[in-house]
């Protein structure tokens, strides 16, 4: 499977390399096509937006032979190939740094990287936002199985809004799915909450108006946290339940001096943590204005305090900067965002401490193995390898008399 993917790789490249050649002639103008793209997606077979990513990083493996190469050795999907190139375009210093990713993480979490790298090269992050904008849409397609699609594009910041909304809706379809003993994708119930967000808002617009409650956004920071307060009219009539603001949690990380400058300098942070990079004036938006509970981490560099208490559950401070620190599961290479357990690596049961700094998230199929088969995190702090029971890595035996080792 390894030599097949490999050989998968390899010929990829080769094509992106050599479809880029012969999109630089013009015989796709004269076999009447549109476009290059056009000309290499009928002759594959391939759909034109995927003959159209080939075709650009073709063209830019030509200024990239570091990528080029381990490209061409199979060690790159075309995936990640795509996404280096991208990101190394407009930063050629991170090329480097960007192949050593691909080697240990997953595709995701390279992607999110070159994200990072494509945003720090930008001189002007207002522009970006205000092009992603201006270039904003919403389009729906029936597939070939007659099922219906929607694909939006928006800033990240829109998109997690968005999420927000749908995540307290989606964790109670899921719980209530539990419950009656129905098993399905996390991805099947956020798709039922947007539809039963749409119905509910269609509801609400054809009935007459009525007083609702109001929940007022709090903003958190890692010195700060306070809890979302819910105001009601006095006008009579019956309320909305009240959202669970720890779901409709959008959680923002910015350099504070970023945020003061209203512009990052290199080297300084600003996203939102699960999509990627913004501009420091959606930050002071969402601030303004965001109607879910947001959590802004003002930070310097990297550093986030270490905190210890003692219960079993972390302080809504660590929970956070965890938060903030480890937006993924952190088992190496895989991605998982949503339904993270906290995981203390000093068993509480017998340290009765919950120490920030061993404290790891994990993915409940990761959890799982660590619970129930031995799997252990390698020691260090941040992503990092997962391990079996018997690998020389594991803690166990990493830690144990030569002997025994």
């Amino acid at each position: 499977m390894e030599e097949a993917s490999a050989i998968e790789k390899m010929a990829a490249t080769v094509k992106a390399l050599a479809a880029a050649r012969v999109a630089r002639t013009d015989v796709w103008r004269r076999r009447g096509d549109r476009s290059a793209a056009h000309e290499l997606a009928r002759r594959t077979g391939t759909s034109v937006g995927q003959a159209a990513q080939a075709l650009e990083t073709g063209r830019r493996l030509s200024a990239l032979p570091e990528t080029a190469a381990a490209a061409r050795r199979g060690e790159l999907s075309a995936q990640q190939a795509s996404a280096i190139a991208d990101a190394a375009g407009a930063d050629p210093s991170a090329e480097a740094e960007l192949l050593d990713q691909a080697r240990r993480s997953s595709l995701q979490e390279l992607k999110d990287q070159c994200a990072r790298t494509r945003a720090a090269a930008l001189p002007d992050p207002e522009a970006r936002r205000r092009r992603i904008h201006d270039r904003r849409y919403l389009r729906t397609y029936n597939d070939s199985e007659g099922a219906w699609n929607l694909h939006m594009r928006d800033n990240p910041e829109v998109g997690a809004e968005i999420m927000a909304a749908l995540a307290p809706i989606r964790d109670r379809l899921f719980a209530q799915a539990r419950a009656e003993g129905r098993r399905e994708p996390l991805e099947a119930y956020a798709a039922d909450a947007l539809a039963e967000l749409a119905r509910d808002a269609s509801n609400h617009d054809a009935s007459p108006a009525e007083p609702s409650a109001t929940e007022t956004g709090a903003t958190e920071t890692a010195a700060t946290e306070t809890a979302a307060t819910e105001t009601r009219p006095d006008a009579p009539g019956p309320a909305k339940p009240k959202r669970s603001s720890t779901n409709a949690k959008i959680m923002v990380r910015v350099d504070l001096e970023a945020l003061l400058r209203g512009y990052p300098a290199e080297g300084e942070c600003c996203e939102v943590v699960g999509y990627g990079p913004v501009a420091v004036s959606a930050i002071d938006d969402m601030i303004r204005t965001t109607d879910p509970f947001l959590v802004a981490v003002a930070t310097k560099g990297k550093e986030v305090v270490g905190v210890a208490h003692l219960r079993r559950r972390p302080t809504a401070h660590q929970q956070s900067a965890l938060e903030w620190l480890h937006p993924t599961c952190a088992a190496e290479g895989c991605s998982a965002l949503g339904r993270l357990e906290m995981d203390h690596r000093l068993d509480w049961a017998k340290s009765h401490v919950t120490v920030f700094d061993l404290l790891d998230r994990l993915c409940g199929h990761h959890h799982g193995l660590k619970t129930h088969e031995g799997w252990a995190l390698v020691e260090g702090t941040g992503k990092r390898a997962f391990v079996a029971p018997d690998d020389p890595r594991h803690p166990r035996r990493a830690n144990a008399p030569p002997g025994a080792a």
